[in-house]
């Protein structure tokens, strides 16, 4: 007999929502985490100014309503400890912990089809025996740590974001560097030029940035709470699984030039992503994208007093909305301090560090720390830094040319072993709240219905998930995504595959398909 019933890999949003809901129904199911606490990605990623970028009111659990109505988010956009208190309180309220092994990490994972189990070896050389396997690893959970020149001979101090020291750092008064300009880079520029002495940001490509309209959150709250059920089923029917109106027809059908640009200024008045679902064709039509995207720039234009770090901080070589949008809090009025530079190392690249800081071409700048905001292999990273095996086949090699799954939640070849927002699934592209429940309640009825029927193993049919991966990419075809050197389409890590990595059709769609499929006994799935 295996040790579990389950073993669920991660304690962030995934991982403990899978393990209430797999107790819930008598399973007996575990968690391995690499951390020594609950919390994921906020668990990780405490650098300062880090917040979420979907509204607090959606980015929490729907499955509790006494939580619901008696946690108290206090701002629009929670900020990580925040967060990180909510994921605690949670774990404490429904005893989570008691099936948690902290500061464990599966370095392989190999399927025995003997008896249909996996066993999971940890970095101790540990194993665990599971039928079933949960990675609820994130999207966000394999950071890049990219090497440059002399980086070991710096003098100072190097923080990167991903890891920042749990007790704070104190940069007040100090020469700092950040290397980078994505969501984490923005974040942490805001929270720290009013403290610094000096800031020198190193910006290779410029970021779209929204504001937040950050604010208190107790009025809204007390509104939400007379109807989250509502609120809840209208999250899992939009397109970005959080309620943004998209009534708007698209771009050219209705719209004339004044009513586009009134839509335009009251999605950013009103702040936050919701600007990028303006026009339903925003991601279709390069002549609605630009018009989208000319509003930012102007606002940028508007914003920046001089005009060529305005220019500089304007993007200008790629659609808005094809890599991740920020959403920010006084990102461009930064750039209006005396003790804040842009350095562009697009136009020259950083030739190495020294041990004074960092050289571009004929110029180096001194610090006494830097902070490298650099990104992660986003989606498939985590699952791929685990040795995954059944027989003569890996994980790894399978995806070599880019991931393989049905639905996002499984692949071919792997049985018994399920993804929690996966590559080819919403994820990213969506509150990933929505997300997390929606594949969390997928999984826990595919497991009741194999155990009501006394079956033990699943997998997908390859024909289905080639359909799968088909679709998912002729979807992304239609759109701009593949215009932009992103993430999204795994283009900041060297040597990855360039194929779109969510599934860009929508929460809404996703989910009838799901639906869809369970209904009908899990077509596409092979039980056994």
């Amino acid at each position: 007999m295996p040790d579990h019933d389950v073993l669920i890999i991660g304690a962030g949003f995934s991982g403990l929502y899978q393990l209430y809901k797999l107790r819930e129904l008598g399973f007996d199911a575990h968690i391995v985490e690499a951390g020594a606490d609950v919390g994921g990605t906020w668990y990780w990623n405490r650098y300062p100014g880090a917040r979420c970028d979907i509204e607090s009111i959606f980015y929490s659990y729907s499955f509790d309503p006494e939580l619901e109505q008696t946690w108290d988010w206090t701002e629009r956009y929670s900020a990580q400890p925040e967060i990180l208190a909510y994921v605690n309180h949670v774990a404490d309220k429904h005893d989570l912990r008691k099936d948690i092994a902290f500061n464990t990490r599966i370095t392989t994972l190999e399927f025995h089809d003997d008896d249909d189990t996996w066993t999971a070896t940890t970095d101790s050389g540990a194993t665990i025996t599971a039928r079933y396997v949960i990675a609820a690893t994130g999207c966000l959970s394999k950071p890049l740590n990219p090497t440059f020149p002399g980086i070991d001979d710096f003098d100072g101090d190097i923080y990167r974001t991903w890891e920042w020291p749990h007790d704070g750092v104190d940069l007040t008064g100090k020469r700092v560097g950040v290397v980078g300009t994505g969501s984490s880079a923005v974040q942490t520029i805001t929270a720290i030029a009013p403290d610094v002495a000096e800031l020198t940001v190193f910006q290779r490509t410029p970021t779209y940035a929204v504001p937040a309209h950050n604010r208190p959150v107790a009025e809204e709250l007390a509104k939400a709470r007379t109807h989250y059920d509502e609120l809840r089923e209208a999250s899992r029917m939009a397109v970005g699984g959080w309620p943004c109106s998209v009534d708007l027809a698209p771009f050219f059908e209705d719209l004339d030039d004044a009513t586009a640009e009134e839509a335009l200024d009251q999605r950013y008045q009103k702040g936050g992503l919701c600007y990028q679902m303006t026009f339903r064709d925003m991601l279709l039509l390069p002549e609605a994208n630009d018009r989208a995207a000319e509003f930012v720039r102007a606002r940028i234009k508007d914003i920046v007093t001089d005009p060529a770090t305005a220019e500089l901080l304007t993007p200008r070589s790629y659609p808005i909305a094809a890599k991740r949008m920020c959403v920010d809090t006084g990102y461009y009025e930064v750039y209006n301090r005396p003790n804040v530079t842009l350095v562009d190392i697009k136009k020259n690249p950083i030739e190495t560090f020294t041990e004074r800081g960092i050289r571009v071409g004929d110029t180096e700048y001194e610090f006494d720390v830097i902070i490298l905001a650099t990104g992660f292999d986003a989606m498939t990273g985590a699952l791929e830094s685990i040795d995954i095996q059944h027989g003569d086949q890996t994980l790894r090699d399978k995806w070599s040319h880019g991931p393989r799954t049905y639905l996002g939640l499984m692949s071919a070849g792997f049985p018994n072993l399920f993804t929690v927002t996966g590559p080819q699934s919403p994820s990213v592209l969506s509150n990933m709240m929505t997300s997390i429940e929606y594949h969390v309640e997928w999984i826990t009825d595919v497991l009741k219905y194999l155990r009501d029927h006394g079956l033990h193993r699943i997998e997908p049919e390859v024909a289905a998930e080639d359909n799968w991966v088909n679709t998912n990419n002729d979807l992304a075809d239609m759109t701009l995504l593949g215009e932009a050197p992103s993430w999204y389409m795994g283009v900041n890590v060297p040597g990855k595959p360039r194929v779109a990595l969510p599934f860009v059709g929508g929460v809404e769609v996703y989910k009838q398909i799901g639906d869809g499929i369970a209904v009908s006994n899990y077509h596409g799935f092979e039980m056994v």
